[in-house]
């Protein structure tokens, strides 16, 4: 006598509750992350030479020992700057000088040894003052040779 089973084994598998849980799961972490917008300073990187350059408003130099130069326009005559004070000054006479139609920076001039952290505070010095400073990328040729510590 053979028994027949009441219930019926299925080969077959449901996905419905798969999808269930990987939707859930979907859901969970879209809510769940946030989108973080780096608070990153603007970096103009270098385009096509098809463009017409333009030159700087005035310019920042820093050396390797940290001593800061600045200088206005075309004249050739390089201002030593003593501390973020009067750097702060130039950046507000840079600032009231320049509110033509033309858009204007200032060029930052860095020498390879001076450190990322001297750079990142006058990139905040120009834009807190509302100045755009534009990190070049090789020395001017007229820079002066600022005076060797004592």
């Amino acid at each position: 006598m053979a028994l027949k089973r009441q219930f019926d084994m299925s080969a077959t598998f449901s996905m419905a509750s798969m999808t269930d849980v990987i939707f859930l799961l979907l859901i969970f972490f879209m809510v769940t992350s946030t989108f973080v917008f780096p608070n990153a300073l603007e970096v103009n990187l270098p385009e096509s030479a098809g463009q017409t350059a333009l030159k700087p408003a005035a310019r920042i130099y820093v050396d390797t020992q940290g001593r800061t130069a600045t200088m206005y326009g075309e004249s050739s005559d390089w201002q030593l700057i003593e501390n973020d004070d009067q750097l702060k000054a130039f950046l507000h006479v840079v600032n009231d000088q320049n509110l033509d139609s033309v858009p204007s920076f200032i060029g930052l001039y860095a020498d390879k040894e001076v450190p990322y952290g001297r750079i990142v505070e006058l990139l905040n010095l120009g834009s807190e003052n509302g100045v755009k400073v534009v990190l070049a990328t090789s020395a001017p040729s007229n820079v002066p040779a600022l005076p060797a510590d004592e």
